[in-house]
């Protein structure tokens, strides 16, 4: 990256379109990809969770087995980068996933970076990690909390390498996406992975990149402009995201 150039987040609709239900096709994953090689998100219909690492992108299906998507699948939410770590960390035993997040928050609170946001890859092994996804639900208007209800399954990898994708976003753009840590796993063999909503990690290596700009493509067509974005629950986003 070029001296002062502005690192940028790239992100497709926002959190609470999703979570009201809009989550028909914005962009595909060809044009994604040309805006972050690193990054996570979901697929039209919600079916299944992405996972951008490494400048592929893979998709998670309910059984938490995974495969590259199609350059044409459509992608309704999404947030990548191209990543360019500044700081680097060695990471040791993590209990569970709010340990994780804190420890986290120290390090960006130090870099004074907490009304910033943050792409973080964490490559390491892990003694446990609790993860979900879900098949696809084709309906308008149906609450993503009300469409994981039928969809969503919870499943659980044990002693498994591989890498985290953490982002960051900071409490006054809540809504835009999730305020603070949004994580998805997949395995180092490429063939597991799914959001992750706890964890035991054993040691790792945490690479940070502090972003500054933001480009959202919101979704074109006159569907979008029925949904009044600002009574999505802060609540449901939030038990979304946490996996409950």
């Amino acid at each position: 990256m070029k001296k002062n150039e502005q690192k940028k987040m790239f992100q497709v609709s926002t959190l609470q379109a999703l979570a009201l239900g809009y989550s028909k096709t914005v962009i595909n994953v060809s044009e994604l990809m040309s805006h972050g090689n690193i990054g996570l998100g979901t697929f039209e219909d919600v079916k299944g969770e992405m996972i951008v690492v490494d400048g592929h992108c893979y998709r998670a299906d309910e059984k938490g087995k995974v495969v590259e998507a199609d350059s044409e699948t459509g992608v309704p939410f999404s947030s990548v980068t191209m990543f360019d770590a500044d700081r680097t960390f060695e990471l040791e035993s993590m209990s569970d996933i709010q340990k994780l997040k804190e420890w986290l928050d120290l390090r960006i609170e130090e870099d004074f970076g907490l009304n910033s946001m943050h792409m973080v890859r964490i490559d390491g092994g892990f003694e446990r990690v609790c993860a979900r996804s879900e098949a696809g639900y084709r309906a308008h208007h149906v609450t993503l909390k009300d469409a994981l209800k039928e969809t969503q399954r919870d499943f659980y990898f044990e002693n498994i390498s591989g890498t985290m994708v953490c982002v960051y976003y900071p409490d006054y753009m809540d809504g835009i996406n999730a305020a603070g840590w949004h994580l998805h796993f997949i395995s180092e063999d490429r063939k597991s992975g799914g959001h992750v909503f706890d964890l035991i990690l054993k040691k790792g290596i945490a690479n940070f990149d502090k972003i500054t700009n933001i480009e959202i493509a919101l979704p074109h067509e006159p569907a979008f402009d029925t949904y009044a974005l600002k009574e999505a629950s802060k609540d449901e986003i939030k038990s979304v995201e946490q996996g409950e």
